[in-house]
């Protein structure tokens, strides 16, 4: 096997079980309501990905790894939304962020591009959970009180990515 292939699936096994570990193992805080969710860092761990690695490694990171996360702490019904929601989360960050990281030679993962592309993701995921909700509860305004968790948790990720990431500026991994 190519050394270049083994670093990409090292790199992609790596972020899956950064987000695994941020959703599932760190505890959590749990949100009252319809479903049930859960408030946790993970999100922090698919903009990691997406804007250090791409837009792939986010999208494969996001939707395993909160996938996998979702399913060992018993939330089995939310396993395949959870796969599509994050997995597109990962993409939408990491389209943004990989465009403005790959014309400079000088890395700045925080910049407008990553946290427009941050923005957009977090947006695409309190409606992508709405919506999910509004499916399993059969109604469009019970999954509303779930809204005020869902920007609490992307606000933290926001913040918890951002420290996360200052230091590792001009860190390129050589995929």
């Amino acid at each position: 096997m190519k050394t270049k292939n083994i670093k990409k699936i090292t790199y992609a096994g790596l972020m899956i079980a950064l987000v695994f570990i941020a959703t599932g193992i760190i505890p959590s805080i749990p949100v009252p309501g319809t479903t049930g969710g859960y408030i946790h860092i993970g999100d922090s761990m698919i903009y990691v990905a997406s804007i250090m690695l791409g837009w792939k490694y986010g999208a494969v990171a996001g939707g395993l790894g909160s996938a996998l996360a979702d399913l060992v702490k018993g939330y089995v019904p939310w396993a395949l939304p959870t796969l599509i929601i994050k997995s597109l989360m990962g993409m939408i960050a990491g389209l943004f962020a990989n465009k403005s990281n790959k014309e400079s030679q000088n890395i700045n993962y925080v910049n407008a591009r990553s946290l427009t592309g941050i923005i957009i993701s977090g947006i695409w995921m309190i409606i992508g959970y709405y919506f999910a909700e509004v499916i399993m509860v059969g109604n469009f305004i019970a999954p509303l009180s779930s809204i005020p968790y869902s920007l609490l948790q992307f606000a933290g990720g926001i913040i918890i990515a951002v420290i996360v990431l200052i230091p590792l500026k001009n860190i390129k991994p050589n995929l």
